[in-house]
């Protein structure tokens, strides 16, 4: 498989600030891969980088073997997480705009059907949901039939609905053959979406994988969750327990059974607890924190 795009050694300096501390990373072609990181942590720098937006302090990016030049700018899509649509233009008048920008062009009608932009066409662009907005700005991403596409937090204040619907669009796009870069504050949309992730943390990159690779690795066994509330006595007995900021006990286990008749002395009631599979959103949150970065 080959590497359609290989960032190497990306350095960015701000005054009194490294925001990006020597990062490195390869996306094989085909694949979507997940940027994560927790506000600050540096991959929107990462990623302005890539796309050309900012400029490094010192490190390259190479596409499909090539230095990023202007072959990379033509065959590149960027959904950007707040774009400003012309007002007074319809849904079509602004995909024709924006194809008319460039040499390479998709098949405008394929688009608008992938899109689900069909009765929209004729609507004005300031009277859009936020759901049918975002994929508009998904479908300008398309006009010119790019090989690499950069979403930057693309399902941000969808509902739940719209946001599955919007995987859907993305895994479609794979499995035509593009390359998908995606940033993400939402785990579950990492998890489903993603051959591979990157976190990042105070400008680097901290673990870099797989996601169910990453979480086969970290955890061995099921996760017990249940309200501190609900939990009396001495706790210090139990092993690898984690009381998070919202008053609830996680703990690990590789024997279920035995934790539970541990747990049974020292629990109050059974309602309320939970016996789940360990996520990306458990990952994120035991290498970068629970506690809230401004």
């Amino acid at each position: 498989m080959r590497t359609a795009l290989e960032a190497r050694h990306l350095t960015k300096q701000y005054p009194g600030v490294l925001a990006v501390d020597d990062v490195s990373f390869a996306v094989p072609e085909g694949s979507c891969f997940g940027l994560l990181g927790p506000n600050g942590a540096g991959k929107t720098t990462t990623v302005e980088i890539i796309e050309g937006v900012a400029t490094a302090t010192s490190g390259e990016i190479y596409y499909f073997g090539e230095l990023a030049g202007s072959r990379f700018r033509q065959e590149i899509g960027i959904q950007f997480q707040n774009t400003a649509l012309q007002d007074f233009l319809s849904v079509r008048e602004t995909l024709q705009m924006f194809q008319n920008l460039y040499n390479r062009r998709a098949n405008l009608d394929r688009i608008i059907e992938d899109c689900s932009l069909g009765e929209l066409l004729q609507r004005d662009n300031r009277k859009l949901s936020g759901g049918q907005r975002q994929r508009l700005l998904l479908a300008v991403a398309l006009v010119n039939r790019p090989k690499l596409i950069f979403l930057d937090e693309p399902t941000t204040g969808l509902d739940p609905q719209a946001r599955r619907n919007f995987w859907e669009l993305i895994q479609r796009i794979l499995a035509d053959g593009a390359t998908v870069i995606l940033t993400t504050h939402y785990m579950d949309e990492a998890q489903v979406l993603c051959d591979e992730i990157a976190i990042m943390d105070v400008g680097k990159i901290i673990l870099q994988g797989a996601p169910d690779t990453l979480l086969q690795e970290r955890y061995q066994g099921l996760i017990i969750e249940l309200p501190i509330a609900d939990l009396s006595g001495d706790l210090a007995a139990i092993e690898h327990r984690v009381i998070d900021n919202l008053g609830v006990v996680e703990i690990v286990s590789d024997d279920i059974a035995a934790s539970l008749k541990e747990l049974s002395s020292h629990v109050t009631g059974l309602n309320r607890i939970k016996i789940r599979q360990p996520t990306l959103e458990d990952l994120f949150l035991d290498l970068t924190g629970h506690s809230l970065r401004a």
